[in-house]
C-alpha cells in the first residue's frame, strides 16, 4: 500500500487473546482508561461501552491522538480484540504487556501495521 501521507505518523496495533475471566463494561472502561495512562495518551472523553446481545461487549476511547476499540466475547469462547490507532508514537511492547497483565490473558498475540 502506498503511503498517501508520509508526513503524518500513523501507528496501528491489534492485540488479541484469551482473558482469564468474563469481561464486563467496567473491566473494559478501566482497561481503556489505564491504557491511556500507560501509553501517555490524552483522553478527550471517558471510555464508552455497549452490549450487543448477539456479539458481546464493545468499548471505545477517544484520545487527542486518535483512539482505541475493545471487543470482548463470551461465546463461542472467552476472547478479546483490541485495536489501537494513533498519530502519536507508542511502544507496542508496553501495550502488549500491559494488556497481558491487566486481563490475566494467556495467550496474547499482536500485529502492528
Amino acid at each position: 500500500m502506498r503511503d498517501l501521507a508520509p508526513e503524518i505518523h500513523r501507528q496501528r496495533l491489534v492485540i488479541e487473546g484469551y482473558p482469564s475471566a468474563v469481561l464486563v463494561a467496567s473491566d473494559i472502561e478501566n482497561y481503556l482508561s489505564k491504557m491511556s495512562e500507560v501509553l501517555g495518551m490524552s483522553k478527550l472523553q471517558e471510555p464508552v461501552t455497549n452490549l450487543s446481545s448477539r456479539y458481546g461487549w464493545a468499548g471505545w476511547i477517544h484520545w487527542e491522538n486518535s483512539g482505541a476499540h475493545f471487543y470482548a466475547w463470551e461465546k463461542p469462547r472467552l476472547f478479546f480484540s483490541v485495536d489501537i490507532y494513533t498519530c502519536k508514537r507508542f511502544e507496542k511492547a508496553v501495550a502488549v504487556e500491559f494488556t497481558r497483565e491487566f486481563l490475566h490473558a494467556d495467550p496474547v498475540v499482536f500485529r502492528e501495521f
